[in-house]
């Protein structure tokens, strides 16, 4: 029978690092104080993708524990990042209990990563005649593109075809590993070429091709930057083989292995109930979840992270429409002289609530709007009389 819906392949560390650092649901714990808000943004994530693609073939892939193969051809590679915080590592195992008892298969694969275990599988179901679909946010993942890859990411809304490749970064998906190489990645401590942003990068490669052709012909770049690319010459090759994604691992699964089982509700209800995730609980029928949440116990909402400004419009025209709504600022400080402000929230009614950063700064950070911007729209909002505001410390959002 041939294939009628894509084999769907999701990128899940880079969502729990990406729900971790979501301010709304980093507030979100169960009645015992324990965090839950990264389980809960990648469980609504899931959800989504299952309602939008209704998967036969699916896995939730993570990074295993432990050093890859990147650290053995570079011992710095990710040195510049901090140990994983210990409120978002409490979340891993519950998070993999659901994800199993969703009846979605769960792969880790030790010595490598998610990409490597992800672009060996959409290969495979490529040479399968199979279409894939990727769910992430991860940029290196569009060196994986072409007319059976596409990628998805539910934070930003957005869908990355090759022409959508193209568009982002001003080079095809063939040239995103060399891409890569030039402007390295701070996240992942890969160096680049000094000096060497996304422009001048997609410039060179337009002109030159490939990376190999560039530094052959690396005597003709004028400038400073040319200073720093016949100074990177030598390293190059490594910042390419460490941006590169495996695609020929040996792994113990196929595409056509991962196939979605029926969810185990006897468990799911168990974890529901632990975490205080009362609304699913609700879905599956079960009679106790129609009780009161615990005192002090959050019940969870409808989050949205807005990442673009057709949806900054359309919750601007919903706070224009309501007679009061609900506000809050994300800062960098207490002492609203010296605070900077990192994000916005809004809401008009419970349950439903968006936040908009501006200037969230960590490893694999989505592109954010304008600060200036966003706030130029709000501020006639803010500053009418006709609405209402809610808030927290209202006065200190005020005068920051």
């Amino acid at each position: 029978m041939p294939q009628t819906r894509p084999l769907l392949l999701v990128d899940g560390s880079s969502y729990l690092y990406r729900a971790f650092h979501v301010p709304n649901l980093q507030r979100l714990t169960n009645s015992e104080g324990e965090p839950t808000g990264a389980v809960y943004g990648v469980i609504n994530m899931l959800k989504s993708l299952l309602n939008e693609y209704d998967p036969e073939l699916i896995a939730v892939v993570f990074d295993a524990r432990g050093k890859t193969f990147r650290h053995e051809m570079y011992d710095q590679y990710k040195a510049n990042r901090p140990s994983m915080p210990e409120e978002l590592a409490a979340q891993v195992e519950p998070l993999h209990a659901l994800v199993r008892a969703m009846g979605l298969p769960l792969l880790q694969v030790e010595g490598v990563e998610a990409d490597d275990v992800i672009g060996t599988l959409a290969t495979q179901a490529n040479a399968a005649g199979m279409e894939t679909v990727i769910s992430t946010g991860d940029k290196d993942m569009a060196q994986l593109v072409d007319t059976h890859v596409t990628l998805v990411n539910t934070m930003s809304n957005t869908t990355l075809d090759s022409r959508g490749v193209a568009e982002k970064f001003g080079v095809t998906p063939a040239q995103i590993v060399d891409f890569l190489a030039l402007t390295g990645d701070t996240s992942d401590n890969i160096p680049g070429v000094p000096k060497c942003g996304p422009k001048p990068a997609a410039k060179w490669l337009v002109e030159h091709g490939t990376l190999d052709a560039l530094m052959a012909a690396a005597d003709s770049v004028k400038g400073k930057v040319g200073e720093s690319l016949r100074a990177s010459l030598e390293q190059l090759p490594l910042s390419r083989k460490l941006t590169m994604i495996k695609r020929d691992l040996d792994l113990d699964e196929t595409p056509q292995s991962l196939r979605r089982q029926a969810p185990d509700e006897r468990t799911l209800r168990t974890l529901f109930t632990q975490l205080d995730f009362r609304r699913w609980l609700d879905e599956l029928g079960d009679d106790a979840a129609t009780e009161a949440p615990a005192a002090g116990s959050p019940a969870p909402a409808d989050y949205e992270t807005v990442l673009d400004n057709a949806r900054l419009d359309d919750w601007l025209a919903r706070l224009a429409a309501a007679d009061e709504f609900a506000f809050d600022t994300e800062t960098t400080s207490l002492d609203y002289t010296a605070a900077r402000i990192v994000g916005v929230s809004f809401a008009v009614k419970a349950g439903e609530a968006a936040y908009v950063p501006v200037a969230h700064d960590y490893p694999d950070a989505p592109v954010q709007l304008d600060r200036d911007e966003v706030l130029g729209k709000l501020r006639p909002l803010l500053e009418s009389i006709e609405h209402k505001k809610i808030g927290h410390h209202i006065k200190y959002d005020r005068n920051v």
